[in-house]
């Protein structure tokens, strides 16, 4: 409470100094249980996992969220799904190509407990939901205990954390983003993220106030104002309005720039000058318009086609030293990880992990390895990584996040079943304590959880040292072509444990 509330500054990412970092395990709640497998997570979760009641309460009138016998039940429904997210999301398909791959990557901007991006899974759409800690206690946990793809966070000041051109369709569905405040900046920053030909979905106020501002209790001039607004940023961003039916307007972003002469001539159109759109971590958004790529690099094929097709931003040159038969050999590289890891660890493509973290994910070669409709990995590139291969991940048709591991990552303790950390100790050796990062990966992980750390034999001889002390039970496992490659795995088990007495720590 100590930031400004002006943009939703104090609602930002904010880390402690050093000084005040706290060095210690967090134990689970009393009576914390494995979550229900996924698709039954999606419709349950244990109540002891996420003790707030506080949500239910406010949203049960909007069947967000009921309270029955020790669970949490989300039958699907919220503010604007009346009629649940299954029959607002068929809405949505019959303007915006869903089913045929085309879609395959969505932002949910303001997600509640993320009913839309759980129920765009079935559709082999990925979503990347992220909301606010406010006073919907916890909501981005629940999303997570669901097994829905979530992080905290806000469109206050910084730009997002995604690589630009990444996401296939984003997504408002009554998020209190005041998309026409501030000259258009939020939808600005959308547009940078929305890849060429993407489709943005503001469904809620302002659209079709004639209609409904007597029930949304606002003036309709004020309402009148607020589209007007957005319809004129869209016009100048070369988005097109696609359809405008009850609550739900649809604009999908033009292909290039050819198609944006009339912006061209626009005065108001201030394109942005920096030559790096990913260049955003703790960035000040900006108020300028990111041009189309000089070398476009080819369409995207449909998923799952485009799991290992060439990536666009490869095949055009755009990451210097990489070459598409590089890139190939990544992935074949990762198959034959991934085939030795299921020899260690049998549980992994069983449904037993739902929710998988990659901490240093290059090309997302991981996560293709082991793409399956029971688990969705959450690929994150570290700001120190040699090369920005978050826009090659999109292009895959997987979702990821830009991170620097000397801080906490946005979410809550116990959300992820499984994570994976290939090279990471040796990329941030001399930049922050291992002691931190090793914390930060007990936080996230939940009690039963499995970790795998693939790295040089002298970081690993490190990790192994510490971890000894952190309720692990862990083994050291070769690589698989043998004792005599440098690169060892590391495979671990966090132990289930509760705080026991007056104990919070250990």
């Amino acid at each position: 409470m100590t930031f400004p509330r002006e943009s939703m500054n104090y609602r930002e990412r904010h880390c402690p100094p050093e000084e005040e970092k706290l060095h210690c395990l967090i134990p689970a709640p009393k009576g914390y249980v494995t979550p229900f497998p996924w698709p039954k997570s999606r419709d349950y979760v244990p109540y002891a996992n996420a003790p707030y009641k506080s949500l239910t309460v406010e949203k049960a009138i909007q069947n967000w969220i009921q309270y029955e016998g020790n669970v949490f039940r989300f039958p699907g429904g919220g503010t604007q799904f009346p009629q649940g997210a299954d029959k607002y999301i068929d809405q949505l398909a019959s303007v915006i190509p869903i089913k045929n791959g085309t879609v395959r990557t969505a932002l949910d901007t303001g997600c509640g407990v993320a009913s839309w991006g759980a129920y765009l899974w079935s559709r082999n759409v990925i979503a990347m939901s992220f909301a606010p800690r406010d006073s919907h206690e916890a909501q981005v946990q629940f999303a997570l205990e669901r097994g829905v793809p979530a992080v905290i966070g806000v469109l206050g000041t910084i730009k997002m954390p995604y690589a630009s051109r990444a996401f296939d369709m984003a997504h408002c569905s009554r998020c209190l983003i005041p998309w026409g405040a501030n000259d258009g900046r939020y939808m600005i920053e959308v547009d940078r993220v929305l890849r060429p030909g993407g489709y943005w979905v503001l469904s809620g106020p302002p659209i079709n106030w004639k209609t409904n501002y007597k029930a949304w209790q606002r003036p309709k001039e004020e309402l009148q104002e607020e589209q007007r607004k957005i319809e004129e940023i869209a016009n100048l961003l070369c988005w097109e309005k696609k359809s405008e039916k009850g609550e739900i307007a649809v604009w999908q972003k033009k292909v290039n720039d050819e198609s944006c002469r009339a912006r061209r001539d626009d005065s108001r159109a201030n394109f942005c000058k920096s030559s790096d759109a990913d260049d955003v971590w703790y960035k000040k958004m900006e108020g300028c318009i990111t041009p189309y790529p000089e070398v476009a690099g080819g369409e995207l094929k449909a998923f799952p086609e485009r799991l290992y097709a060439i990536p666009p931003r490869i095949s055009s040159g755009s990451i210097p030293g990489v070459s598409a038969e590089s890139y190939q050999e990544d992935s074949n590289k990762w198959k034959k990880h991934v085939n030795a890891y299921k020899k260690i660890n049998r549980l992994l493509d069983s449904g037993r992990y739902r929710n998988i973290m990659d901490m240093n994910a290059g090309f997302g070669g991981f996560a293709a390895a082991i793409q399956s409709s029971k688990l969705w990995v959450m690929n994150v590139v570290p700001t120190l990584a040699d090369k920005n291969t978050l826009g090659v991940i999109y292009e895959r048709g997987l979702i990821g996040i830009y991170h620097d591991w000397c801080e906490a990552f946005s979410t809550y303790p116990r959300t992820y079943d499984l994570i994976h950390a290939h090279g990471l100790f040796s990329l941030y050796k001399d930049k922050c304590n291992i002691e931190d990062i090793l914390l930060e990966m007990d936080r996230i992980l939940r009690p039963e959880g499995a970790i795998i750390i693939r790295d040089e034999v002298d970081e690993i001889i490190k990790v192994k040292k510490i971890v000894g002390g952190m309720r692990w039970d862990t083994k050291m496992v070769d690589h698989e072509d043998g004792p005599l490659v440098p690169e060892k795995i590391l495979v671990a088990v966090k132990q289930y444990w509760v705080a026991s007495g007056n104990s919070t720590s250990s």
